[in-house]
């Protein structure tokens, strides 16, 4: 009987045995680090890569731990549009949620590491642990991956055997600077693959669930307004005087139409958030904001401390004025007959003075406002803000702290106005007779629904007598 030759399946089974035991690792430490980007300088066509931002760097080993190929995810592109259109978010989402997607910027099977299915099986395992390790390290998940296969070095066959799905091929282009690209003539195929049950759903939704909204509040907001909004935008705040002696790089009309800006794109107002905002604006926003250009001819960024001297120097009572005279330029002149609220507000981060606001709802039509010394308090500021306000015939809504018999007078006898006080018990007799005299509103009751409770008209004839 002829015995079987064993010695022609030896390979295939030491093969079979290192798919098996292959594991794929993090590297985190300084040292493996360092020899990691040497093995892609020696062995990658496009050499090593110093990625920025959120990244993950992936070893394969083998039972002995020697490293058999090298993984690098890092920071998704900005722009690609076959990937935002299979998404199907917008710019701005796109922008918010950017850090959900990541790129496999660099993928290297080791020199004497060529094993057939090695490819394959190392990036299985690199995706099966990426959104946990993702999450652990910088407090959220990835949602999809995406790659560029050059189609003059590789055929992409890897990515196709685990189910990565081709878009087509790049515009040739690659960001060279921050807002700046170049053309480089070399196209490349642009892969992706979701990794997360739904992920585009996710990403194109109105909002993201609770466990991804992070991601969201760390990219912060942006301007997408246009040059030519942004320069017809200053010509508003042009008038403004200017309260310092020189003037470098920013002029108070530049300053005051990004404070405006911040609000249209509904960034958070404080001197370190507006900094923020301007880091993020482009060259040309920048320029068309009136900033001058330094030594190199580029447009900088205000600081944190600029907006801090702003908002200390600034004309309050101008700035109103035109502030007043845009929303009329844009909504009309105020709705008549709608309830006039004044409410205060006291600085949300850090110290500042609180500011009292009028408006009228529901229209939110904004009417005026007036800082808040902080060696007074809201009770005489809004008196002198009823002076600067069209009150007559009017109903004037404003809380406990205004309950007061000279407010009430003024506002009837001086501004021929009604009044809507609240009444709690820092007004204890008040509130005692009231309770006998009128009959308490249903739970719920508002000042906007006062005609559909005979309690709550009764109670503010009673004010207006």
């Amino acid at each position: 009987m002829k015995r079987k030759n064993t010695s022609a399946h030896t390979p295939a089974a030491a093969d079979q045995a290192l798919l098996q035991a292959v594991r794929v690792l993090p590297v985190t430490e300084p040292g493996p680090r360092r020899r990691f980007q040497s093995l892609l300088r020696q062995h990658h066509y496009l050499g090593g890569l110093k990625a920025v931002g959120e990244q993950m760097y992936y070893v394969a080993v083998d039972a002995q731990d020697r490293w058999l190929a090298l993984l690098l995810f890092s920071a998704a592109a900005r722009h690609l549009k076959q990937r935002d259109q299979w998404i199907g978010w917008s710019r701005q989402q796109r922008d918010r949620r950017r850090a959900l997607v990541v790129n496999n910027s660099r993928f290297l099977i080791l020199p004497d590491a060529h094993v057939p299915n090695l490819g394959s099986r190392v990036l299985r395992l690199a995706l099966d642990r990426l959104a946990a390790d993702w999450q652990a390290r910088y407090g959220h998940p990835v949602l999809v991956v995406e790659t560029f296969v050059d189609p003059a070095q590789f055929n992409g066959t890897v990515y196709t055997a685990q189910g990565w799905q081709e878009l087509g091929r790049t515009d040739g282009w690659g960001r060279c600077r921050r807002d700046y690209y170049v053309q480089h003539d070399r196209p490349k195929r642009l892969f992706v693959r979701e990794i997360a049950r739904h992920a585009r759903r996710s990403l194109q939704a109105e909002h993201l669930q609770p466990a991804l909204a992070s991601v969201e509040k760390q990219a912060g907001a942006r301007c997408y307004h246009q040059c030519g909004q942004i320069r017809a935008l200053t010509e508003h705040f042009k008038a403004l005087p200017e309260y310092r002696g020189r003037v470098e790089s920013y002029p108070v009309w530049s300053l005051v139409t990004l404070l405006l800006l911040a609000h249209l794109c509904d960034a958070p107002r404080g001197q370190k958030d507006l900094a923020k905002l301007a880091r993020r604006l482009t060259q040309h926003q920048r320029r068309a904001l009136g900033i001058r250009p330094d030594a190199q001819g580029r447009f900088p960024a205000p600081s944190q401390s600029t907006f801090s001297r702003l908002l200390s120097g600034l004309a309050a009572d101008r700035l109103n004025h035109v502030l007043l005279d845009i929303q009329t330029q844009v909504r009309g002149a105020p709705p008549p007959g709608e309830l006039i609220v004044v409410d205060g507000k006291e600085p949300r981060h850090g110290p500042g003075e609180a500011i009292l606001t009028a408006v009228s709802v529901p229209s939110q039509y904004y009417l005026g406002s007036a800082r808040v010394d902080t060696k007074t308090n809201e009770i005489p500021v809004a008196r002198q803000l009823f002076g600067q306000l069209d009150l007559a015939g009017r109903t004037v809504a404003l809380d406990a702290l205004h309950t007061q018999d000279q407010t009430a007078r003024e506002l009837v006898l001086e501004h021929g106005a009604h009044y809507l006080l609240t009444v709690k018990n820092n007004q204890p007799t008040l509130r005692q007779n009231l309770e006998k005299k009128v009959p308490v509103p249903p739970t719920g009751f508002s000042p906007s629904a006062r005609d559909a409770h005979p309690g709550a008209a009764a109670r503010e004839e009673q004010g207006r007598g």
